[in-house]
C-alpha cells in the first residue's frame, strides 16, 4: 500500500496477554451474542459436551487423512417438492380458484402449474416481490384470505402490517432459485398475551425454506427434541438450542424449514437478547400463523456444485498450513481444529487487495511466524465462548480472521490508519440492521444457498454507506473497510472476521471457511499456494509485499494503555468463565 494512503490516526492491538476465553459480545442478527458468559440452566440446550461428541467422532475419522486430501466441493442434495399437497391446502381459500380455473400456466418442462398457485402469486407479487421465483412453498405468517377479502372490498392497505399476525414486514425477504429466507420482528408489549415478556426491543424471527441442503461430516445426527403439542400441525417437528439460536425444524411438502430466534439461555435476558423461554413463545406464535404465501413448481434439475478453480502456476511465496491445524494449545479443552478440505463456494476473496494474511488474532503472540506473513493458519475452532457444532469441542471460534497489508507511516509520522476495502464475495442480498456490527451476505442461486458474515467493520460507516437489509450487491463491490471495531472503536486488532453458514436439516450451521478462502486467494493472486504439511517448516516472506515481515509492531500498532483495575476485573471474569466450562 502506498504511503500516500497513510493516515495519522492509530489503531490498537488487543492485549498481549493471551486469555483462555474471550469475554464480550458479537452482533448476531441484530442481537449482541455473548462470547463466553453463558450461565443459567438450559431450557432446550445442546450442551458443549454433546456437541463435542457429535463433532469429535467425525474429526477422529477425518483428521488422519486430512493432510493428504485435496480440496473438495460441498455435498449438496436437492429435495423433491410435493406441490400437489401444497396446492391442496389452498383449495379452500376464498377467491383463489375461480379466477384462474381455466388457466393453463406451465413450468419450463411443460408441467401444469396449479391454478391456485398462479392466482396466489399474482396477488402476492406486489406485496412480496419475487415470491414466484421460489421453487419451494413460501411459508410466512401472512393471512392471504384477509388480504383477498380486503381487496374485494376495496380497502386493502398498501403495507402488509395488517396481515402478518403482529410481525413487521420491514426487515428481510429474499427468494431465489434455491428457496427463500425471511426475517420479521415483533414487539411483544403490543400484544396482551405476550405483554409479560420484559424485553424492550423487537424480537427477530427468521425462517428459511431451502431446496438445497448441505450434507456435513457429523459423527451423530443432531435431531433435537420432539414437540408433542405441535406434532398434529407439524409432523416430525423438532426443537433445539444450537449456536445461540432456538430452532424449530420440520419438513413440509418434502421441504426442510427452520424457524429460529436468537436468544440467551438463562432465566433473565442479557446481551440485548431475550431469554430462550420468551423466544419460544414468540416462535410458537410465528409457527401458528404460517400459511403458504407463494412459490412456483420448477423442473427437477441435477445438483452440480460449482467446480473448484485453482491456478496451475505455483506461487513462489504463498503457503498455508492444512485445515484444522490451529496453533497448539489454542483449542478448547485441548481439542484441535476442524480438518475440513471443503470449498463451500467459489467466492471472490473478501479483502480487496493482496497480500492478505489469515492468522490467529487472539493468540498472535504464540504464532512462531509474523502475523503479517505466510504461511496462513486456520483459526476456526480456536478457543472462544461460541457454541459451534462443527468444532471438536462443540465450542470455539466461528470463522477465520484475516489481516490486510499494514500501511506504512508517512514521512515524519509514527502512526497511520489503513484503508483496506472489504468486498462482496458473491452476488447476493445484505442482511443487516442499523448500528449492527455484523453484515451478512445471503446468496441464493441455482447451485447454492449459503450466507457469509463479516465482522469488525465500523457500524457508523456501514450505516453511512446504506449497508442495510435488502440491499443487493454484486461480487467484488466494495461494502466496507477493515477496521478494529468490537463493541467499540479499537475493541480488537485491525482485521476482518469472515465466516460461512450453510443450510442443513437442522438449520443454518457454521462451517470451516478456511479452504474456501485459500482457493479464493489463489485466484486473487493468480497462483497456487503450497500446503505446509511439515509443522516445523519455516514461513516464506512475501518478497513483493511492501510490509516489513517481522518488523517492530510498535511502528504499526501502538500498545494499549489499560487501567490496572479494569485489567484485573477482566482477568477475574475470564478465569471464572473458564472454570465454569471446565466443570462441564
Amino acid at each position: 500500500m502506498s504511503t500516500a494512503r497513510a493516515k495519522s490516526r492509530a489503531f490498537i492491538k488487543p492485549a498481549r496477554k493471551a486469555r483462555s476465553l474471550r469475554v464480550g459480545l458479537l452482533s448476531y442478527f441484530g442481537a449482541d451474542v455473548p462470547s463466553a458468559d453463558l450461565p443459567g440452566k438450559p431450557l432446550l440446550r445442546l450442551a458443549p459436551s454433546r456437541l463435542a461428541l457429535f463433532a469429535g467422532l467425525s474429526l477422529a475419522v477425518t483428521s488422519a487423512t486430512a493432510l493428504a486430501q485435496e480440496m473438495r466441493p460441498p455435498r449438496i442434495v436437492a429435495t423433491t417438492v410435493d406441490w400437489t399437497a401444497a396446492a391442496a391446502t389452498l383449495t379452500d381459500k376464498d377467491g383463489l380458484t375461480p379466477v384462474f380455473a381455466r388457466a393453463r400456466s406451465r413450468t419450463s418442462d411443460n408441467r401444469p402449474i396449479p391454478p391456485v398457485l398462479v392466482r396466489l402469486n399474482a396477488i402476492m407479487k406486489q406485496r412480496l416481490p419475487g415470491i414466484a421465483t421460489s421453487p419451494v412453498p413460501v411459508l410466512l405468517p401472512f393471512d392471504t384470505t384477509a388480504l383477498m377479502r380486503d381487496q374485494a372490498e376495496g380497502n386493502a392497505p398498501a403495507d402488509n402490517e395488517r396481515y402478518l399476525s403482529g410481525f413487521s414486514a420491514r426487515t428481510f425477504f429474499f427468494p431465489g432459485p434455491s428457496g427463500y429466507d425471511a426475517a420479521l420482528a415483533i414487539r411483544t408489549a403490543d400484544f396482551p398475551e405476550l405483554a409479560d415478556i420484559k424485553f424492550p426491543d423487537p424480537i427477530n424471527v427468521q425462517i428459511s425454506g431451502s431446496l438445497l441442503t448441505y450434507q456435513l461430516d457429523e459423527g451423530s445426527t443432531i435431531e433435537g427434541a420432539p414437540v408433542a403439542d405441535l406434532e398434529a400441525d407439524f409432523p416430525g417437528i423438532r426443537r433445539m438450542i444450537l449456536e445461540h439460536n432456538l430452532r424449530y425444524t420440520f419438513v413440509r411438502f418434502g421441504v426442510p424449514y427452520v424457524v429460529s430466534v436468537t436468544c440467551f439461555d438463562a432465566s433473565v435476558s442479557r446481551y440485548k437478547m431475550p431469554t430462550c423461554r420468551d423466544a419460544d413463545r414468540v416462535a410458537r406464535r410465528f409457527l401458528s400463523a404460517l400459511r403458504i404465501a407463494g412459490g412456483t413448481p420448477q423442473p427437477r434439475r441435477p445438483m452440480q456444485p460449482l467446480p473448484i478453480e485453482r491456478p496451475a502456476e505455483l506461487s513462489p511465496v504463498f503457503s498455508f498450513h492444512p485445515p484444522g491445524r490451529i496453533l497448539p494449545g489454542t483449542g478448547f479443552r485441548g481439542q484441535g481444529g476442524r480438518a475440513d478440505n471443503t470449498v463451500y463456494s467459489q467466492i471472490r476473496f473478501p479483502v480487496g487487495e493482496a497480500p492478505a494474511f489469515a492468522n490467529t488474532q487472539m493468540f498472535q503472540n504464540r504464532n512462531p511466524t509474523s502475523n503479517y506473513g505466510y504461511p496462513w493458519r486456520d483459526n476456526f475452532c480456536e478457543r472462544r465462548g461460541f457454541p459451534v457444532s462443527q468444532c471438536p469441542a462443540g465450542i470455539g471460534h466461528q470463522g477465520q480472521d484475516i489481516r490486510a497489508l499494514p500501511c506504512q507511516p508517512a514521512p515524519g509520522e509514527s502512526r497511520c490508519v489503513p484503508r483496506n476495502p472489504v468486498v462482496a464475495v458473491r452476488d447476493g442480498a445484505i442482511l443487516r440492521a442499523p448500528k449492527q456490527e455484523a453484515a451478512f451476505l445471503v446468496v441464493n442461486t441455482a447451485n447454492e444457498h449459503i450466507r457469509f458474515r463479516y465482522l469488525h467493520m465500523r457500524p457508523a460507516k456501514m450505516d453511512d454507506d446504506n449497508l442495510f437489509s435488502g440491499r443487493r450487491v454484486n461480487e467484488g463491490e466494495v461494502i466496507g473497510e477493515i477496521s478494529n471495531f468490537d463493541k467499540r472503536e479499537a475493541g480488537t486488532s485491525y482485521h476482518l472476521h469472515f465466516d460461512v453458514q450453510v443450510p442443513t436439516r437442522h438449520g443454518w450451521v457454521f462451517v470451516n471457511p478456511y479452504m474456501t478462502l485459500v482457493a479464493a486467494y489463489e485466484r486473487l493472486i493468480g497462483a497456487r499456494g503450497e500446503q505446509i504439511n511439515d509443522p516445523t517448516q519455516l514461513a516464506t516472506a512475501d518478497a513483493n509485499s511492501t510490509a516489513t515481515i517481522g518488523a517492530n509492531r510498535s511502528q504499526v500498532e501502538p500498545p494499549i494503555v489499560k487501567h490496572k483495575r479494569a485489567g484485573k476485573r477482566a482477568a477475574h471474569k475470564t478465569k471464572k468463565h473458564h472454570r465454569r466450562y471446565a466443570r462441564r
